[in-house]
């Protein structure tokens, strides 16, 4: 599809839509470490879940190689510990002190890159979009809250908050809003599950069951991104946070294939009303 310029010999702005996919979600690092050597900025971001995580980090003002760091040494014990709760075998409120204790910036309204993160309504089955104000650990946390596994997060309103996965796993329409003009989007589960076995714990269960649900809604979002990267990981389990270098990897490699077309659609025009961009691939 082609979209007319209006852009007046400006750069487009560029927004990262990244999706949910608990350890895969690593290799949105990799991505990140690519567009860093290219010196591509990026001008907003959304994530959900996995995504949320590293786009909010991101977004905080953290470096690629501070993001990294945080790739490789994070495992499950830093975001959740075992509740007595009916409503989950964990409560995830570790990954917002992490979030806390890690990022330059914790408020929405303080950070450099505008964001959103994407969580569910429990009962309604709504999205819900947090961005623009507020907390920025308790959005993250929320967007992250596996059902089943993680208690849900209540937010001010009274809404049970789980995983923006559940509705919105890659947050394309989410950066439009946040007036992304080119979008990029990074879809960690495209590949589906290619590993042999069943998954290692009750997450890699759970996350697998999800995927099955997802697949639609997100094709219909990867329709909506100018670019779709898609780093090849199917052969690694949702639940395998100790093979963060494979992830990255698999990551850079998908992006660099990528590089021609993002470039190509954040050429500035000279002129308004002159030349066209917005070529799907």
């Amino acid at each position: 599809m082609w979209r007319k310029s209006d852009r007046k010999g400006r750069r487009p702005r560029l927004g990262l839509a990244l999706s949910g996919g608990a350890a895969r979600g690593i290799a949105h690092v990799g991505v990140l470490k690519v567009l860093a050597e290219h010196g591509v900025g990026v001008d907003c971001v959304a994530g959900t879940s996995a995504g949320a995580l590293v786009g909010g980090a991101l977004a905080a003002g953290m470096s690629v190689e501070e993001i990294e760091n945080v790739g490789r040494s994070l495992r499950w014990r830093d975001m959740g510990r075992m509740t007595l709760s009916r409503l989950g075998v964990q409560s995830n409120a570790f990954l917002e002190e992490y979030v806390r204790a890690h990022f330059p910036v914790t408020r929405f309204e303080e950070l450099p890159i505008p964001f959103a993160a994407v969580a569910t309504d429990l009962q309604t089955g709504a999205r819900v979009v947090m961005r623009d104000e507020g907390d920025v650990g308790f959005a993250i946390r929320a967007s992250c809250a596996i059902p089943g596994w993680y208690v849900p997060v209540t937010d001010s309103e009274g809404r049970q908050l789980v995983d923006g996965g559940l509705v919105a796993n890659l947050p394309v329409s989410v950066v439009r809003s946040l007036g992304a003009e080119v979008v990029v989007a990074v879809d960690v589960n495209h590949e589906g599950a290619k590993f042999m076995g069943p998954p290692a714990t009750l997450i890699g269960v759970l996350l697998q069951s999800m995927l099955v649900v997802q697949r639609v809604a997100v094709e219909h979002q990867r329709q909506l991104a100018d670019v779709c990267i898609s780093p090849p990981v199917g052969h690694l389990r949702w639940d395998e946070l100790t093979r963060a270098a494979e992830f990255i990897e698999a990551g850079v490699e998908a992006a660099r294939a990528a590089m021609p077309a993002i470039k190509e659609l954040l050429e500035p025009q000279a002129e308004e009303g002159h030349g066209w961009f917005g070529l799907r691939r």
